[in-house]
């Protein structure tokens, strides 16, 4: 592991902080689908796994899509400015306020490129960029004024209260340390969110064996597949003692029965080995699917109607909002 390389990863991607409030750290497991991780955290760690691996060239598709505007500044200045600025980097996005820094921009409309060059030429040559990027100013502008209107009416609400706050995100960044300090106080001992998986060592009990054989109509074809297989062997043992006490030694010792005999008593033998063997693989097939279809049913049943905990979810949901 290069310690040196992980720590600037880390640092890049802003995952000090997220690491600092994970109960483990860095060791922490994470869940399928990234349960106990936010959009943005699930976002940064992905990328800070790309930027471990330090590859030639890299893709990104629309990497700062679920983090917020100052999160996202910072990846693009640490992380593809950074510690990318002596690689190949191509991005897809829609936040055109990285697009300056980009040695090349393509610009695609239905399905192909319609303008390609740098930020200043495509600006002042092509039309359908103009209008993204003032879609984008628009936006801004709407975001802007709506959060200036926010701060002043909770501004006046204050001032009618006599609250005198010296921070917006005060509330935000108390929770979080108050979170932060609730795990360290808490005397309870703390747990992975993924908890391991038990598993059983050992040869496979006798009971389980018994369950599959008796699952299919009570075990009730059993006893008859043994007997088919019974008389199966008994009928190839008669046959070839029938042969050998029938069948004379030579041409000067008389034969104790006839040939049509022999053969008819051979014939049967034969005949009621097959019809054995036949009766015993028909009810082996029919007590085999009938065991399978009952264990699919059982199974079917147990996940679809198995009783669901919303107690982790919860508590990953709780982790998530503090530490994003």
């Amino acid at each position: 592991m290069d310690r040196e390389r992980y720590d600037k990863v880390i640092e890049a991607c802003s995952l000090s902080k997220d690491l600092e409030i994970l109960s483990f750290g860095d060791q922490t497991v994470i869940g399928e689908r990234g349960i106990n991780l936010s959009g943005g955290q699930k976002q940064r760690i992905q990328i800070a796994r790309a930027l471990y691996q330090d590859a030639d060239i890299y893709l990104f598709d629309d990497p700062f899509s679920a983090v917020d505007a100052h999160t996202g500044s910072h990846l693009f200045k640490e992380a593809l400015r950074g510690l990318l600025c002596s690689k190949s980097v191509i991005y897809v996005t829609h936040q055109v306020e990285f697009l300056p820094s980009a040695d090349l921009i393509l610009v695609m409309k239905d399905g192909r490129i319609s303008q390609a060059g740098k930020y200043n030429d495509i600006l002042i040559s092509g039309t359908d960029f103009m209008e993204l990027i003032g879609a984008h100013q628009e936006s801004l502008a709407v975001v802007g004024s709506a959060d200036a209107s926010s701060v002043s009416e909770n501004s006046a609400l204050d001032e009618e209260n006599g609250v005198v706050r010296d921070d917006i995100g005060f509330d935000g960044k108390q929770e979080s340390q108050d979170l932060k300090n609730d795990k360290l106080d808490s005397g309870e001992p703390q747990r992975q969110f993924v908890q391991e998986e038990e598993r059983a060592k050992g040869s496979v009990a006798l009971d389980v064996y018994w369950k599959y054989i008796t699952l299919a109509y009570g075990g009730a074809l059993v006893p008859f597949i043994l007997l088919g297989q019974i008389l199966f062997q008994l009928l190839q043992i008669g046959s070839n003692y029938w042969m050998a006490w029938a069948t004379p030694i030579s041409e000067d010792v008389q034969a104790p029965v006839k040939l049509s005999t022999l053969m008819v008593v051979y014939v049967a033998l034969a005949f009621g080995s097959s019809l054995c063997i036949l009766v015993r693989a028909t009810l082996l097939v029919t007590a085999g699917y009938k065991t399978a279809t009952e264990l699919f049913h059982k199974m079917h049943h147990c996940i679809f109607r198995s009783p669901m905990s919303f107690k982790i979810a919860k508590t990953c949901s709780k982790t998530c909002i503090y530490s994003s």
